[in-house]
């Protein structure tokens, strides 16, 4: 059974920064893509960033470029969402996910739903002005 657990949510000024990280159970988590998506109240899951198993490849959505980095410890079974200068625009659920069928995201499926098999509970950020 795989299991992915979020953490590292929580309340921040607008500003200021967070480290979420994604807890992968199973021993093929370093043969995964993963990406982080997030889900603010009355709306729709959005695609937040996406990384290929070896890191060497990454997306971002355009309102977090610049802003959040996504990368991964293999040999710790992690993934990490680091977040600088949040906004109160970046109050959500936030999601990871893996994509146990590929090692690789590209840029036309990197942002989508499907491309992934495994998801997490969700940690909560929210920031406030």
């Amino acid at each position: 059974q795989v299991q992915l657990v979020e953490s590292g949510g929580g309340l921040v000024q607008a500003g200021g920064s967070l480290r979420l990280s994604c807890a992968a159970s199973g021993r093929t988590f370093s043969s995964w893509a993963m990406g982080w998506f997030r889900q603010a109240p009355g709306k729709e899951r959005e695609f937040v960033a996406a990384i290929n198993w070896s890191g060497g490849s990454t997306y971002y959505a355009d309102s977090v470029k610049g802003r959040f980095t996504i990368s991964r410890d293999n040999a710790q079974n992690t993934g990490y969402l680091q977040m600088n200068s949040l906004k109160p625009g970046d109050t959500a659920v936030y999601y990871c996910a893996a994509s146990r069928s590929s090692r690789h995201v590209y840029s036309w499926n990197a942002g989508a739903s499907g491309t992934y098999d495994y998801w997490g509970q969700g940690t909560q950020v929210t920031v406030s002005s």
